[in-house]
């Protein structure tokens, strides 16, 4: 598994895939066989070849030639063919030698061949925080036409969010299906979750205990699905913590769910099977909590799954990863992607330890569900519990060498320890567990009443322990306190983005700290199987809770522009943000634009509209080929042939109507870059109407705008202008930030400029 600053405890990830043989099981499809009849050396490729057929028929016998063509028999290549791809996205997956993959590479018609990988998953109060009430202004005819296509782990549709009561029949545009699954656990659809597909890959592990339906036995589906388009829900809490009504963004919209990730792994295979069909069925927004390392576009099932998504009008918003606060971590960086970080609300969550002394500490980190029965329980550090005199130092953690007999009914202090160190502490028959805060936000529930502590408090609970011959203390219920807002959660990952020097990841912030939405019950609190509580709702953190805030936040934009573009919608929520000011380095690498802002972002006043032309020029000046462009979209596509002259290489230029402005000096030769970033801005305001540029930089940078002043006529109307960007010393810092602003006085239109010193950046 990647390494997170989050603990382990509430959240589904996706764990490491081992097998490499197996079947594919697609709703009640079986492609491929269960048995292991292969060599060890061949392993599962998908080979990618461009855009889908119209028919959306997939081209099963095209590759099945290709494949014979290369394994050198029929018979061999239809046993070693798992899938062929073709609703939206003409590719296959096989099982294949390394050395026939490479052959495969080098045939006409062939994109790219990649190994199957593995890929992780990355409200009450937070609707209202970013200022979208329950009373705010909504076009519910249209929003309950809009669909949300969520990728993740199913959905428990049992769940009191997903009730259809009042809703009509699905959108007529749906072409979906409902695949109730072999396992019984799926009651099928009804007219709020109107559609479900799973996808295992048991290429990945063997599935023994998986539901074998589109049924969430994780959580992680049905709390992202809840939070984009859960209906109403009076009284929702966890253990009467962020008590109140529970809701998505877009209450009013439908549910589509593609079941990709499963307790053995989500799997390239599986995506870009859920991709395929998502894009074929009509959803408006695919929302994508899973993630992976950055690597080349189209190279990614990812990239290219969104990237197709995009073609035919779909937004795709994603979870920036939680490998934060290191920089340069980011994931999910296509430009025809949402990047989402994840930032905090003004709530937090407290757990007091009362010492016998009278001494009170306050901790983080956990949502002890537990009520005290009693004042004060027995206190005992790991130390002084350790079962043999060589075993003290294992002790300390709580990790092993605990005795029972001196744990037994008692609140153990553990140093250094871990998560995974509570069950030791259980198994020992303890009551409770204090460890060092690990220093991450978000909270987590644990098997046992749990405080983490900051270290100068946990070192006084250690000199009362020593200091007296009974110490006792008690952990209370966690309750709920008041802090500072917004904040990016330090485990949000940070640009600057790994893949593109010019385009600035993530695009935006959204809340993902401790967020309360659904839960399934098929799935015990902490995961652990002596924990008997199981929950409706539940509160947890990550980008993957950042996410689908925005998905809700594009199609309640797109439920008052239906017809605008996937760029349009981002650009909107881009431009209008919520700026952060606590305290982040990393300024914009953390946060983007800032924090969104939906009901700011149905009225921006410009907006930067990008098509698939676009993104192809991009991809041009991205260093991709005219033959390999024109393969993926099954027209010709001519690159132009890069500047030679010096002139032309001494200023960089990003070459894409992209929202933000942002270059990532890799090699530091000259100590200095001049930037140009050509823009051209859609009037989506009022018919005439004067915008006047300002911009705010850091010391050390400086910004030009030609012209400075853009006269509208009528809506819809574009103009074009450039934003100059001199640094003359790239050593006096690591980020040189900035915003640009237009500004009519009615509407203020924000991007954010970044110049970023690779060279001398402190991970």
């Amino acid at each position: 598994m990647e390494k997170s600053n989050i603990p382990f405890i509430a959240l589904s990830f996706c764990l490491l895939l081992t097998s490499s043989h197996g079947w594919i099981q697609k709703g009640k499809r079986m492609v491929g066989d269960h048995k292991s009849i292969l060599s060890n050396e061949r392993k599962v490729y998908i080979v990618y070849m461009g855009n889908g057929h119209e028919s959306g028929i997939p081209r099963v016998d095209d590759h099945h030639k290709i494949l014979s063509s290369v394994i050198g028999d029929e018979k061999l290549a239809m046993e070693h063919r798992i899938h062929s791809y073709g609703r939206s996205i003409n590719a296959f997956a096989a099982r294949l030698l390394p050395h026939e993959a490479e052959q495969l590479k080098g045939m006409e018609g062939v994109i790219s061949v990649f190994p199957n990988t593995l890929r992780k998953l990355h409200t009450t109060r937070s609707w209202d925080f970013v200022g979208l009430p329950m009373s705010v202004k909504r076009s519910n005819a249209i929003e309950s036409n809009l669909i949300v296509g969520m990728i993740d782990t199913g959905i428990f549709k049992d769940n009191p969010f997903f009730d259809d009561k009042g809703y009509g029949p699905p959108p007529a545009k749906w072409k979906g299906s409902c695949d109730k699954g072999i396992s019984g656990n799926f009651s099928g659809c009804n007219n709020k979750v109107i559609g479900a597909r799973y996808y295992y890959d048991s290429h990945a592990g063997d599935g023994e205990h998986d539901d074998m339906s589109p049924t969430d036995s994780e959580g992680h589906g049905t709390h992202t699905s809840s939070t984009v388009a859960g209906g109403a829900v009076s009284g929702a809490n966890f253990y009467d913590l962020a008590t109140g009504t529970g809701r998505g963004g877009v209450p009013s919209a439908r549910i589509a769910v593609y079941k990709v990730c499963w307790s053995d792994g989500c799997t390239d295979l599986s995506i870009l099977m859920a991709f395929d069909d998502a894009i074929a069925d009509g959803v408006d927004v695919i929302s994508f909590s899973i993630g992976g390392s950055p690597t080349d576009y189209f190279v990614d099932s990812i990239a290219i799954g969104s990237f197709h998504a995009m073609q035919k009008g779909i937004l795709t918003v994603a979870s920036g990863g939680n490998e934060g606060p290191t920089m340069s971590t980011v994931a999910n960086v296509p430009p025809w992607m949402f990047t989402i970080a994840a930032s905090g609300l003004d709530r937090m969550f407290l757990t007091d330890l009362k010492l016998g002394n009278g001494k009170q500490f306050s901790g983080r980190e956990t949502l002890n569900t537990f009520t005290p029965e009693k004042k004060s329980y027995p206190l005992i550090d790991g130390f002084h519990a350790k079962n043999h005199p060589g075993s003290g130092e294992d002790a300390r953690s709580c990790s092993s060498g605990l005795d029972e007999s001196k744990v037994k009914g008692k609140i153990v202090l553990c140093e250094d320890a871990y998560w995974s160190d509570t069950n030791r502490v259980l198994e020992n028959k303890g009551i409770g567990f204090i460890s060092p805060m690990y220093g991450t936000d978000g909270d987590f529930p644990s098997i046992l009443p749990t405080t983490m502590l900051k270290a100068d408090d946990c070192n006084s609970v250690e000199q009362y322990i020593n200091s007296t011959k009974n110490p006792t203390a008690v952990i209370e219920k966690t309750r709920v306190a008041k802090r500072p807002a917004p904040f990016v959660a330090d485990f949000s990952s940070r640009g600057p983005n790994y893949i593109s020097n010019f385009i600035l990841k993530p695009d935006v912030a959204a809340p993902g700290v401790d967020i309360l939405a659904g839960w399934s019950t098929l799935n015990p609190l902490t995961e652990s199987p002596e924990d008997t509580r199981y929950v409706k709702f539940n509160i947890i953190s990550g980008t993957s809770m950042s996410c689908p805030h925005v998905s809700a936040a594009s199609l309640y934009v797109k439920s008052f522009h239906p017809d605008w573009s996937p760029a349009a919608i981002k650009s909107a929520l881009m431009t209008t943000t919520t700026p952060i000011k606590l305290g982040v380095k990393a300024g914009p690498l953390a946060y983007g634009s800032g924090q969104i802002n939906p009901t700011g972002a149905v009225h921006p006043g410009l907006v930067y509209d990008l098509d698939q032309n676009d993104y192809i020029a991009f991809l041009c000046k991205e260093g991709y080929t005219s033959l390999m462009l024109s393969t993926i979209l099954g027209d010709k596509v001519d690159c132009p042939k890069p500047p030679s002259s010096k002139a032309q290489q001494s200023v960089v230029t990003d070459g894409i109507n992209y929202p933000s402005m942002s270059y990532t000096v890799r090699e530091n030769t000259t100590n200095s870059v001049r930037a140009v970033f050509e823009r051209t801005a859609t009037n989506v305001g009022y018919g005439k109407s004067v915008y006047k540029a300002s911009v705010v930089a850091d010391k050390g940078l400086s910004v030009s705008v030609v012209p400075d002043t853009l006269t509208f006529n009528e809506r819809h109307e574009k103009k074009s202008f450039k934003v100059m960007v001199r640094v003359d010393d790239l050593s006096e810092a690591e980020v040189f930030k900035g915003v640009l602003e237009w500004s009519d006085s009615r509407h203020k239109v924000s991007s954010p400029i970044a110049i970023v010193n690779y060279a001398i950046m402190h991970y």
